[in-house]
């Protein structure tokens, strides 16, 4: 999928977690914002990428990605921006229509058997008559 340049925004800040001094100083982690709006996809493809993204997607429609898993800032771009080619991909993707179905003739009876047979165990653990 094509992603114009010009609807992506990359922000550099300091990454959390372990990694020494390097974490301290230098801002690797990468958040990368993607204007939906500006990319020129269709209305159904952006629905789709909303419920897909969820809380990363802004009301103003901005998905952001946040990229921290590697110690350089490259790295973290590429892995950011792959993310989104990949969750582009799947929203791009129709969803399959649903057949309706009907449960064949056999299993309503192996259902049904089997309900008789669990409600005549419960109906034998009921009082016992003095009568006999």
């Amino acid at each position: 999928m094509n992603i114009p340049p010009e609807s992506l925004s990359f922000e550099y800040f300091r990454a959390s977690g372990p990694g020494g001094q390097n974490v301290n100083k230098v801002s690797t982690a990468v958040r990368l914002r993607f204007d939906v709006a500006s990319a020129g996809l269709s209305d159904d493809v952006v629905a789709r990428l909303s419920r897909l993204a969820g809380r990363r997607m802004t009301e103003e429609g901005i998905l952001i990605i946040e990229a921290s898993r590697f110690r350089t800032q490259e790295r973290n771009q590429a892995d950011a921006v792959s993310r989104l080619e990949a969750l582009l991909e799947s929203a791009a993707k129709p969803p399959k229509k649903r057949r309706k179905t009907r449960p064949t003739r056999a299993s309503i009876k192996r259902r049904v058997d089997a309900k008789k047979r669990r409600s005549n165990v419960k109906k034998l653990r009921g009082k016992v008559s003095r009568d006999e």
